[in-house]
């Protein structure tokens, strides 16, 4: 599946291109392992929540969804040729802190167009088990009515002790598919999001236990 809705200039050739490499790169430097990749749905609208730990994920992400996906990504990686290539690749750029509608309701127009949009709930990097989250996730589903699927990626922090590992595994858990009923409301928002805080932190944990009855790294 390659086809999807993205957002307005973006450059579907490139953007295949640009999941391609997503998908293959990492794998000189990890030892990368998906399961459940079949779990995304076919077609519809499809709000993908994943944890967040280091600069990896949303590459690795990226590169696996069998689908094409917009994902929203911090505005300050939007500088340069760099910033040319995000946008050309369909990436929606947020302000992280700030209250700004526009990157959401572009990502709401992928949806609507059956589309899948990508974004991390924790909104920052830290240990990726989804102690907190915030509301754009919820917002989204409830603007769109799209179905949400959960990812945890585990693997990807280098150890405490701050010594580089030799190709270490890396494993990104797809969960089921689930659509959540957001009310309206403030009310409404804070529920959804903690709905989808949930199920994404028990997703996280379900790959760290699995890891650990495996022997598998650390986060």
């Amino acid at each position: 599946m390659t086809g999807g809705a993205l957002p307005e200039g973006a450059i579907g050739l490139l953007h295949d291109a640009g999941r391609v490499f997503g998908r293959y790169h990492l794998r000189s430097v990890f030892r990368i392992r998906v399961h459940g990749r079949d779990r995304m749905p076919d077609a519809g609208p499809v709000v993908v929540i994943a944890n967040h730990s280091s600069m990896i994920e949303p590459q690795l992400i990226f590169g696996m969804l069998p689908r094409r996906s917009a994902f929203l990504v911090k505005a300050e990686m939007f500088k340069g040729a760099a910033g040319w290539f995000l946008r050309a690749i369909g990436q929606i750029p947020v302000k992280r802190g700030e209250i700004d509608r526009t990157p959401l309701m572009t990502a709401v127009g992928v949806l609507k167009a059956g589309g899948v949009v990508g974004i991390f709930p924790e909104g920052t990097r830290g240990a990726g088990d989804v102690g907190v989250a915030e509301k754009g996730a919820a917002w989204l589903v409830r603007a769109s009515g799209a179905t949400v699927l959960p990812v945890a990626t585990r693997g990807t922090l280098r150890p405490a002790d701050g010594k580089r590992r030799w190709r270490p595994r890396v494993d990104i858990l797809v969960g089921e598919p689930f659509t959540p009923k957001v009310g309206p409301g403030r009310s409404g928002l804070e529920e959804g999001t903690e709905e989808l805080r949930l199920q994404l932190a028990g997703l996280v944990k379900t790959l760290d236990d699995w890891r650990a009855e495996n022997r598998i790294g650390s986060p």
